[in-house]
């Protein structure tokens, strides 16, 4: 019996009624996993490839032929928006065959929640705060909610494997599981997974089932595919030159004066048609919104642009969406990650990405909002970068988001590579979250009874028990829990106040805005302040950071000379090494890219022409002259950011180190008292030495970086910062292998004439 066969005949009814021609890949593939094994599931395939009901149809299938007698599948996804729009497709699937679908989140209808309390059944959706809140508040009602529930679907679950929030619902998965005395299978769902062994191993971690993988014949990709560079003032890259490159559509029409290019270039593409504008900050995404809107003033059009980030109000984002979803309107939407998963806002045809995406899988994600039902994907890229200045020294006139997002892309198109899973986190924060939720929600545990049930969830492999005692000790002494005559522990006083916030439920950061105070003087709010010590730009000038409160929100800074960029919150992305790797390979290959619009071609030229003639990709250590050089490691973000403190606070005194500056995780810049040998020598002896971790945090620092650091002692906060964010091994490894290597290449002294040739 193939696949279609063994679907109920309400299946096959709906696939009838759809004018389905035949199954795709994915569907067949799914269908003989789920029917013939009692294994998890992962399915990979890409965007609009009909994973969902790939996943479903056998799924309700199994659940018609077998009727569970309470929730028969728990569907988890990571936006609100997504549920929404996933239950408009399984309502209508499983209507026939009298399966209820119930939405279970903040803005789901309360009467249709307390209809599935009375009689659990059916598909229930929901998000990963809400399953919290479920777990938190109806402990008692787990296990005839949940008593017979045989399928887990995981939707989008490569944005729940880099984090505390996917942790936090495979740790609820688990205590649901537990409550309950069921053993379902797992189906994860993802467009964008690396290495998908090693996601299918944490999909199956504490299980006794494996998980399979289904081999899905890949359907040929199209793509459309362009990107172009802007300055954001004074003349582009290509005037005055002939430049072999793709045809544009149009031309670029009359501007405002003192316009910006790329907003023109982005206003005129999207006229008349349905596109997407993806921004890396919700900063930028309303500056951008603001602009385009200030264009249709000028040229006396209808507003045609919309705006769609997590800061705006539900009703807000609902009305963006709906608006999309409008086939007869021709609307643009500036958006955020907030719509780069699959939610379906109708037929888009144009996507827009202003400066490079941190990752492959954000470039994938976002392009495959664009091109369903059966057109090619579309993606323009805007490159935007400030003119360097005559004087600029060599890494400032190199255009880095122009390099990084063509190493995205050729990295996907020669390799098929994407971001493997981050498992080797130290998850401190959430172990906090995770023991204050089971307390309240199980009543007072003994000491040995919490541990047992805490530190076994899947995400806490990495946790001690010894940690485990610090973080108890400590928590006993802030009155977060409380130990009561039978030497049992519940939560105390000050724990309450935690718990009883519905901000509880989330382990993500909530966009807390911090004061920043020189003197007696405030000169406005930032979002997560960085470390201190580290600087930050605001109110026109630069200033260093020299102590934040966290529990009154202030920042206190004194002012210094120099030029960064702003920072309101949106710290640089986790960019893989193999992106920065890919970056250098594009500065020394003579490759064209087909993809490239005239102002990229001749940029991406100067910058291949300014990295020879400095020798940037001879060697790592760049002498800018008066004794100040530039580090390229090509290192991804924690392995440069470890490598920073290891310069700091390993390396410094016998370099003799002055003004370390970075722009992460591309350069660093600093002067130094030794020659360009002795700082090859000096890093890799200290590199052979045994050192710890936690030796490159800061004296005084407290690195609090996830929700719930505030409430952990210091020594876990510095621990899990050291261990689980910093990729010192990587670091070592690179100072070992590749900086030493480079020693005898270089001579005692630096070349002068090579800093003047340069700058």
């Amino acid at each position: 019996m193939n696949v279609f066969e063994r679907y109920a005949p309400f299946i096959q009814d709906y696939i009838y009624s759809h004018d389905w021609e035949n199954l795709r890949g994915i569907q067949v593939a799914a269908g003989e996993a789920i029917f013939n094994t009692d294994d998890h599931v992962l399915l990979c395939a890409g965007t609009a490839s009909g994973k969902t009901e790939a996943a479903f149809f056998p799924i309700l299938t199994l659940m018609e032929e077998d009727p569970p007698s309470s929730v028969g599948v728990l569907y988890i996804a990571p936006l609100k928006a997504l549920i929404n729009d996933q239950f408009e497709r399984l309502d209508e699937l499983c209507e026939e065959a009298h399966i209820p679908v119930t939405k279970w989140h903040g803005d789901a209808s309360s009467s249709k929640k307390r209809k599935l309390l009375k009689h659990p059944a059916g598909v229930l959706q929901i998000t990963p705060e809400s399953l919290e809140a479920l777990v938190l508040k109806k402990h008692m009602e787990i296990p005839h909610l949940f008593g017979d529930l045989r399928f887990i679907v995981i939707d989008e679950i490569h944005s729940l494997l880099r984090g505390d929030r996917g942790g936090q619902t495979f740790c609820l998965l688990e205590r649901l599981s537990r409550l309950a005395g069921v053993n379902p299978r797992r189906i994860g769902l993802s467009a964008t997974i690396g290495q998908p062994e090693l996601a299918a191993a944490f999909l199956a971690q504490n299980t006794d089932r494996k998980t399979q993988i289904p081999k899905i014949q890949g359907e040929k990709t199209r793509w459309r595919l362009s990107m172009e560079h802007f300055y954001k003032e004074g003349d582009q890259a290509a005037k005055g030159q002939e430049v072999e490159a793709l045809p544009l559509e149009a031309p670029t029409d009359q501007a405002p004066r003192n316009a910006n290019d790329a907003m023109a270039y982005i206003f005129e593409h999207t006229r008349g048609k349905k596109c997407l504008v993806f921004t890396n900050s919700r900063e930028e995404c309303e500056a951008v919104c603001q602009s385009l809107r200030l264009y249709c003033e000028y040229k006396h059009e209808p507003d045609r642009f919309l705006i769609h980030h997590g800061n705006l109000s539900t009703s807000y984002r609902e009305s963006a969406e709906e608006a999309m979803k409008d086939e007869d309107t021709y609307m643009t939407t500036c958006a955020t990650a907030t719509l780069e998963l699959g939610i379906d806002i109708g037929r888009l045809e144009r996507a827009f990405q202003i400066d490079a995406p941190f990752t492959v899988s954000g470039f994938l994600q976002r392009m495959g909002r664009t091109g369903r039902r059966g057109s090619p994907s579309e993606m323009w890229f805007v490159m935007q970068e400030e003119y360097p200045e005559t004087r600029a020294m060599l890494p400032e006139k190199v255009p880095w988001t122009l390099i990084q997002g063509i190493a995205l892309v050729q990295l996907y198109i020669e390799e098929r590579w994407v971001e493997p899973p981050r498992l080797d986190r130290m998850p401190f924060s959430l172990l906090f979250h995770q023991t204050m939720s089971e307390l309240a929600s199980s009543g007072p545990l003994t000491p040995r009874d919490l541990a047992r049930r805490i530190l076994t969830l899947a995400p806490f492999h990495n946790i001690s028990q010894e940690d485990y005692k610090v973080l108890l000790r400590h928590l006993l002494e802030t009155d977060m829990i409380e130990m009561d005559e039978h030497k049992q522990l519940m939560v105390g006083l000050a724990g309450e106040r935690v718990v009883n916030s519905y901000k509880f439920y989330a382990v993500f950061q909530e966009n807390v805005e911090y004061s920043v105070h020189a003197d007696s003087k405030e000169l406005g709010t930032i979002v997560k302040p960085p470390p201190i010590g580290e600087k930050i730009a605001i109110a026109g000038r630069v200033w260093v950071v020299d102590d934040v409160d966290h529990e009154h929100h202030h920042v206190y800074v004194h002012v210094v000379k120099g030029k960064i960029p702003a920072y309101f919150g949106d710290v640089p992305g986790d960019i893989h090494t193999r992106i920065l790797l890919r970056m250098k390979q594009v500065l020394l290959e003579d490759t064209s890219y087909r993809y490239l619009r005239p102002n990229a071609v001749v940029r991406l030229k100067q910058a291949r022409e300014t990295a020879r003639n400095g020798e940037l990709l001879a060697q790592s250590l760049i002498p800018l002259g008066k004794k100040m050089y530039c580090l390229f490691p090509w290192l991804g973000t924690y392995a440069f950011l470890a490598l920073e403190r290891f310069l700091k606070l390993k390396c410094g005194e016998r370099l003799h180190l002055r003004k370390l500056s970075s722009s992460r995780p591309y350069f660093i810049t600093f002067t130094m008292d030794v020659s360009m040998k002795e700082f090859y020598q000096i890093l890799y002896e200290e590199a052979c030495k045994e050192f710890d971790p936690l030796d490159l945090v800061y004296e005084k620092e407290v690195p609090i970086f996830d929700k719930y650091d505030r409430y952990l002692p210091d020594e876990l906060v510095k621990k899990g910062f050291a261990y689980g964010v910093l990729d010192v091994k990587q670091m070592i490894q690179y100072v070992k292998e590749v900086l030493y290597l480079e020693k005898d290449q270089v001579e005692d002294d630096y070349p002068q004439d090579l800093y003047k040739a340069v700058n």
